[in-house]
């Protein structure tokens, strides 16, 4: 998910009541709901290094553990030599962790429910998971929270212009567990709609063949709405699937036949940041085109594909010399269409 919901959601977490917990809860919350993200550094080092590293270890459940214990000490620390304000709860280390500790455990779930998804279990295991529910910016879930949080402060506001008391803590927290169980509300429509678009996708043939393997992944705006991939013995398939219809029509897929083994295609697949990307990727398609200097091959991860859109998103290239070595290779998590 995007940082602002992140944002959003660790002082929901706190309006909820946890941040009458300790002095500094809201400091844990805030920058423990977007401290897995520290990873980004790792951009520095080009587009295919993050790929590698985004949502490794900092998203584990031992890597936001030790993260949780180096917020905690960073806030307590210079915090409890600081003057408390008036009716400020005692400072706690024990709590300052635990908040930090729940707010990254939330980033690690939020991130979980989209299609690019997690590794927590490193460094013991580098298996990627995802529930496939949740595009990476959910307009509803942050709608949600910016509602939750604003809209008691704004009834605050009001009742005090025409003079009358209201307690403005109560709705605070009211209006932030309603939009946290708003999210939960969303996820579940969402994952019965998953559910209903993997059905409809696994029941009929395509091109004759019957699917080896699919997956179903979110559109930004429509709940019932979802891209769907279909691959084959022979080909890959991309077509829309609206869980609200009475099924998928297979003759309006677009067709990706998969690429036949070639010296090309195994020299390319052996570049390093075609490694790191194909490590990634759920459902890789390949294409290999020969030209004057050589070879160039694209792989693709279908699961960021729609149905003849212009753009190409999560696309490594490897471009080959006619022996087959490495002239090129670069990773890109968008491009236009380079065969057009």
């Amino acid at each position: 998910m995007d940082n602002l919901t992140h944002t959003l959601t660790g002082i929901a977490i706190g309006q909820a009541g946890l941040k009458r917990k300790t002095r500094f809860a809201f400091w844990a919350l805030i920058i423990g709901s977007n401290l897995p993200d520290i990873d980004i550094i790792t951009a520095a080092g080009g587009q295919s290094n993050y790929l590698k590293v985004h949502r490794g270890m900092t998203h584990s459940l031992l890597g936001i553990t030790l993260l949780a214990i180096i917020l905690a000490a960073s806030i307590f620390v210079p915090g409890r030599r600081a003057s408390p304000g008036k009716n400020a709860p005692p400072i706690s280390l024990k709590w300052i962790f635990l908040l930090g500790w729940i707010a990254m455990a939330c980033h690690v779930l939020m991130d979980y429910t989209n299609s690019y998804g997690i590794r927590p279990f490193l460094p013991f295991s580098g298996r990627w998971i995802a529930l496939d529910i949740m595009p990476i910016v959910g307009p509803y879930v942050l709608l949600l929270l910016i509602a939750g949080l604003s809209i008691p402060l704004l009834l605050r506001l009001v009742s005090e212009e025409v003079g009358h008391r209201r307690n403005g803590g109560a709705g605070a927290r009211i209006g932030a567990i309603v939009a946290l169980c708003g999210i939960l509300g969303v996820w579940g429509v969402r994952f019965l709609a998953h559910r209903r678009a993997l059905d409809m996708l696994d029941a009929d043939y395509y091109g004759g063949e019957v699917p080896l393997r699919i997956g179903a992944f979110p559109a930004a705006l429509n709940p019932f709405d979802w891209n769907g991939v279909v691959e084959t013995r022979s080909s890959y398939f991309l077509l829309d699937a609206d869980t609200l219809s009475n099924g998928v029509d297979a003759f309006d897929a677009q067709l990706l036949p998969k690429e036949r083994p070639s010296p090309a295609l195994e020299a390319a697949r052996k570049a390093s940041t075609a490694r790191t990307f194909l490590s990634f990727a759920r459902f890789p398609w390949t294409i290999v085109n020969q030209t004057e200097e050589g070879y160039t091959v694209y792989f693709r991860d279908l699961r960021f594909a729609s149905p003849n859109s212009s753009n190409w998103n999560f696309v490594d290239e490897v471009q080959l010399s006619p022996s087959f070595e490495v002239r090129h290779q670069s990773f890109s998590f968008s491009r236009q269409n380079p065969m057009r």
